[in-house]
């Protein structure tokens, strides 16, 4: 979807160096294909502004940095729609991971779903103590898509991540910081002033050296990033029109409580995922094939 030059949901402003990209899709930065867009032009414009030294990511709704993906424009996807959604989302997610400068996120209220995975890819996070992190997906019926599986291990620790993703819990600001996905929490008066001072600080560093840490250390953290997310994405792809992600995206937008099917018919519903076996008997060509057909 093209942005709207009218009415920005992402507003850029650059000042003494620092890029600001504020969020503004009220009333709780619901992650829409539009709001994805935006966000790659605003992080190209950054990347391509002279006197942009680091970038800023905040939001402007009171409630929320951003509370997940659109989940009416999702529910319906079938798995090739799903895919194209999914790489939207992860493509938002690399940008950041890519921007030679670094990015701060300043997250106040719910950060779920792909605002979590945003302000994961961020180099920074400096939070609300009102702020919630969370990968709520499995309430859905499926699974983080945009990245999720991919960074979170590597920011709070393999057990807290899988407790996080499986449980689909919420984890309070202080929670994340002793975990290690947040630097500093401080009471939300005082956030767009801390955030403000961690970016001029960094802003007055030289800007090639800047480059250059950042991509070395996202190496070091995650070297095996691209396939990862490569293989994250089939997976969340396969799990679109199953019966669990229909009735759990029915459940979220009816606002009632997800009804959980058994396994009854689970050989069959298992035939596109890797624990599954098909004919060639390599239940890792299972995703592949999937795609191909």
């Amino acid at each position: 979807m093209a942005p709207n030059p009218e009415r920005p949901v992402v507003r850029y402003d650059q000042r003494e160096g620092i890029a600001r990209l504020t969020i503004d899709h009220p009333p709780v930065n619901v992650l829409s294909a539009e709001v994805l867009a935006e966000l790659i032009v605003a992080l190209h414009r950054a990347e391509e502004d002279p006197q942009a030294r680091v970038v800023l990511l905040d939001s402007a709704a009171p409630k929320a940095f951003a509370a997940g993906a659109n989940i009416r424009e999702m529910a319906p996807l079938d798995p090739e729609g799903a895919e194209r959604h999914g790489a939207r989302g992860q493509g938002v997610t690399v940008a950041i991971e890519r921007l030679p400068l670094p990015v701060i996120a300043a997250v106040h209220g719910s950060c779920l779903g792909g605002g979590c995975e945003i302000a994961l890819a961020c180099d920074l996070i400096v939070a609300a103590d009102d702020a919630l992190f969370g990968q709520p997906e499995i309430n859905l019926g499926v699974m983080p898509g945009w990245g999720g599986t991919q960074r979170l291990p590597a920011s709070v620790g393999v057990q807290q991540a899988r407790y996080w993703i499986l449980s689909g819990r919420a984890v309070p600001a202080e929670s994340a910081r002793a975990q290690g996905l947040v630097l500093e929490v401080v009471p939300r008066a005082q956030l767009a002033t801390r955030a403000d001072e961690l970016a001029r600080e960094l802003a007055q560093k030289p800007a090639l050296a800047l480059a250059a840490a950042k991509y070395a250390l996202r190496r070091s953290i995650r070297p095996g990033l691209e396939p990862g997310l490569r293989y994250e994405l089939d997976l969340w792809t396969a799990l679109f029109g199953t019966a669990d992600q229909r009735e759990g995206m029915a459940a979220f937008l009816e606002k009632r409580p997800m009804r959980v099917a058994d396994r009854a018919t689970w050989t069959v519903d298992s035939a596109p995922f890797p624990w599954g076996r098909p004919a060639s008997g390599d239940p890792e060509l299972a995703l592949r094939a999937k795609r191909k057909n």
